[in-house]
C-alpha cells in the first residue's frame, strides 16, 4: 500500500509539473492536485486545479492581510507579541531600504517591504503539507518581476520627468562623444532594462523550483523506505532540509528586494553629483 502511495506521488508530482511548466520535474502533490485526482470532473476543482498557483497566492495574501489587520487593530505602547513582531519586521526592512538608498529610501520601504515579506511567505509555504509554493511557477515569478519593472519605470519618470528620463536612457550626454554615442547608449540600456526583470524571474523561479524537487525527492525515498512495513508513514527525511530551505528562502527574498531597490536607486537623481 505505501509503495503504491509513494509510486502515486512520483506519478502526480511529474504529470501535475509537467502540464504546469511543460517539463517532468516532480513535486509533492497539494491540497488542490489532491483534490484533482479524486474529483476532477467537477468543473469546480478544475478551475481550481488551473489557477492553483493564483489560488495559493491569494491565500498567502489573506493571510498577510489578518495578520497586518490584528496587528494594528489595538496599537498599544507597550506591544504585545504580535504587534512586536510586526514592529521588528518594519523597522528591520526600513533599515535595510535606508542603508542601500539612503534616508530618502524610506519613500520606498512600504513596496520593497512588502515584496519581501510577500515573496518570502511565498517561498516558504511549500514547506507545509497540502500548499504550494507559488514562487515555483515561472507565471509568478514573472510577474512579480513586472511590477518591480513597472515601478522602476514609473519611479524614473516621476523622478526625472519626462525629459529627464530620456535623457537617463540615452546616457547623459554633455559633450559632442556622448551625443554621437547616444544611440547606442539608448538601445543599451533598453536591453538592460528588460533584462533586468527576466533574471529576477528567472533566479527566483529557478532556486525555488529545486527547493520543491528536493521535498519531493526525500519525501517518496521516506515513504519507500518504509514501505516494506505496510505502515501509515515514512520517514521524514525532507525535515533535515528545512533549515537550509528556509535559509535559501530567505536569501532569494532578500536578493530579489534587493535588486529590486538597487534598480529603484539607479533611477533616482543623484543629488550629491549635480550639486558638485
Amino acid at each position: 500500500m505505501i509503495s503504491a502511495f509513494a509510486e502515486e506521488i512520483v506519478e502526480e508530482g511529474v504529470h501535475h509539473a509537467a502540464e504546469g511548466s511543460g517539463q517532468g520535474v516532480p513535486e509533492v502533490p497539494n491540497l488542490i492536485t489532491i483534490l484533482n485526482e479524486k474529483w476532477g470532473e467537477v468543473s469546480f476543482i478544475k478551475l481550481l486545479h488551473h489557477w492553483e498557483n493564483v489560488v495559493f497566492a491569494g491565500l498567502i495574501i489573506l493571510l498577510l492581510t489578518i495578520i497586518a489587520y490584528l496587528a494594528t487593530k489595538k496599537k498599544n505602547i507597550i506591544p504585545g507579541r504580535l504587534q512586536s513582531l510586526v514592529e521588528m519586521a518594519v523597522e528591520g526592512l526600513d533599515n535595510f531600504v535606508c542603508g542601500v538608498m539612503g534616508p530618502e529610501g524610506r519613500r520606498y520601504t512600504p513596496f520593497i517591504g512588502t515584496l519581501f515579506i510577500y515573496i518570502f511567505t511565498m517561498n516558504i509555504a511549500g514547506l507545509i503539507p497540502g500548499m504550494k509554493s507559488p514562487t515555483s511557477n515561472i507565471n509568478t515569478t514573472a510577474a512579480l518581476a513586472i511590477c518591480v519593472f513597472l515601478y522602476v519605470q514609473y519611479t524614473g519618470i516621476k523622478e526625472l520627468g519626462i525629459k529627464g528620463y530620456i535623457d537617463h536612457l540615452v546616457g547623459q550626454p554633455r559633450n559632442m562623444v556622448g551625443f554621437i554615442i547616444s544611440p547606442l547608449m539608448f538601445v543599451i540600456h533598453i536591453v538592460g532594462e528588460f533584462a533586468k526583470p527576466i533574471s529576477l524571474a528567472l533566479r527566483l523561479f529557478g532556486n525555488i523550483t529545486g527547493e520543491d524537487v528536493l521535498i519531493a525527492v526525500f519525501v517518496t525515498l521516506g515513504i519507500m523506505a518504509l514501505s516494506f512495513t505496510k505502515g501509515p508513514v515514512g520517514i521524514p527525511l525532507q525535515i533535515i532540509f528545512y533549515p537550509l530551505i528556509l535559509l535559501f528562502s530567505t536569501i532569494q527574498a532578500l536578493v530579489f528586494s534587493l535588486l529590486s531597490t538597487i534598480y529603484i536607486s539607479l533611477m533616482l537623481p543623484h543629488r550629491e553629483a549635480e550639486h558638485h
